[in-house]
């Protein structure tokens, strides 16, 4: 291929990578930003393939072939309660993608340039943390592995001694070239993705997924300087920061620091120490869907907070026609959308946006949180830590000063949720016990159902 044609095509790439990106950023622009992202790949895919003559053209569109075939399968099959576990191990697969490349250059058994060695290392050590990391994230989403987080004696050191050898590798890999320095650095940062991902609890995810996708950016950038390739390298990093990004987005809304989640295992610690605040002999206003369905129904506005009961339900199809029906009844349905809530970043957006909640009626913590004093109804739907008022009032809980939906400043909460569990710290929630608060036992998606039939002959 003539040169000056593939780098213009790798420029029409990288700019339609920005461009892809800065769409993203609006739910009223994601999709388009998304396909325009799938192009400039496929651009930058193609004409890679072409101008290194690496494989015939054949050898191309059959690549081409499957592997859409494979994207479009998984695309049309996977529910959107799926989608935190597909973006998982999308993660693995960027990073493992990474660790190849660098694993191919290597294995020419030519002399590289110190920086090409360099590049190699890092490559591999973060392709490999990255593809070991989202499959455990993977499984605890999937519920393969238990989504608690896992810790035993002397983790840390471990842990620490796990990193140190990773670090060894590298050099040893830089510095001698040698296929065994190689090969250890690549099995002791898989370890270390395995050991730094299983002690982080299910509930944390949605930070975890966002920080590897980050680093499968950063792995794809390093992989990028391997092989010279300008289009990887930019698309790695705009990955990369956009993942970095997100990830302090999301951590800002736990009010909790990336090494806190990452190293405290959060939920372990308030497991071991006992649920604080016991739940015996603190009554509930337990009620039936018909009480609910009437204060509802003549309610003059509804705020809907929805959390991980509503994904695990499948229950956002049945949420969108309880609110049609409130919406015909003359009641304002809005939907308060906490930036954790969920298990991967913008779960509740992805979720309710499949059931074609329009765009306009999710607003974010900080455009809705003022409103909830003038609401008549505040509607939890399996939402629990992120409505829980001691991380506002109790500076002994666990949880305070993380930001928090106000459903308890509304003149009405009405929560439904299986039981009087607590969520992901493991504690006690006084929204449950208080007067103006109405709890509905029962799984989400039953509930609402009966709620919307009920809501209807009211």
């Amino acid at each position: 291929m003539n040169p000056e044609l593939a780098a213009i095509a790798y420029l029409l790439a990288a700019s339609l990578f920005i461009v892809g990106l800065k769409q993203l950023g609006s739910a009223r622009t994601a999709r388009r930003g998304n396909q325009l992202a799938a192009i400039g790949m496929l651009i930058a895919i193609v004409v890679t393939l072409a101008d290194r003559d690496i494989v015939s053209y054949g050898v191309i569109l059959a690549g081409l072939v499957v592997g859409g075939s494979i994207g479009a399968i998984l695309a049309r099959r996977i529910e959107m309660t799926s989608m935190p576990q597909l973006v998982a191990a999308f993660n693995g697969f960027g990073g493992g993608a990474s660790a190849l490349v660098a694993a191919a250059e290597f294995l020419k058994g030519v002399d590289l340039p110190l920086e090409t060695d360099i590049s190699i290392s890092l490559s591999t050590a973060i392709g490999a943390v990255t593809l070991t990391g989202s499959f455990v994230a993977f499984g605890k989403l999937q519920g393969i592995i238990a989504g608690r987080p896992v810790t035993y004696p002397g983790q840390r050191v471990i842990d620490v001694a796990i990193a140190a050898g990773v670090v060894a590798a590298a050099i040893w890999t830089v510095v001698s070239g040698s296929s065994l320095a190689f090969w250890t650095l690549a099995a002791t940062a898989s370890i270390l993705g395995i050991a730094r991902t299983l002690p982080i609890g299910g509930a944390d995810m949605p930070v975890v997924v966002a920080f590897l996708n980050s680093m499968s950016g950063i792995a794809a950038s390093a992989a990028g300087f391997v092989i010279g390739s300008n289009a990887l390298i930019i698309s790695g990093a705009l990955v990369g920061a956009a993942g970095l990004i997100l990830t302090s987005t999301m951590s800002k809304g736990m009010n909790r620091s990336l090494a806190n989640v990452l190293f405290s295992a959060f939920g372990a610690q308030a497991e071991s120490q006992g649920v604080a605040g016991s739940t015996e002999d603190k009554p509930v206003r337990s009620v039936t869907v018909d009480d609910v369905a009437v204060t509802l129904a003549y309610a003059d506005s509804v705020i809907v907070v929805p959390g991980y009961g509503l994904a695990v339900a499948q229950a956002q199809h049945a949420m969108r026609e309880l609110a049609d029906q409130l919406e015909a009844r003359g009641v304002q349905v809005r939907y308060a959308i906490h930036p954790v809530a969920g298990r991967m970043p913008g779960h509740m957006n992805v979720l309710l946006a499949e059931a074609d909640v329009p765009y306009e009626m999710l607003l974010d913590l900080d455009e809705i949180n003022d409103d909830f004093d003038q609401t008549d109804v505040s509607l939890v739907v399996g939402a629990n830590d992120v409505v829980n008022p001691t991380a506002r009032d109790d500076s002994s809980s666990p949880i305070y000063g993380m930001p928090i939906l106000n459903v308890d400043r509304a003149r009405n909460a009405v929560v439904i949720k299986r039981s009087l569990s607590p969520g992901f710290a493991g504690i006690d929630n006084p929204l449950f016990y208080e007067d103006d608060t109405l709890m509905l036992f029962a799984d989400a998606k039953s509930a609402l159902e009966a709620l919307s039939k009920a809501v209807r002959d009211a």
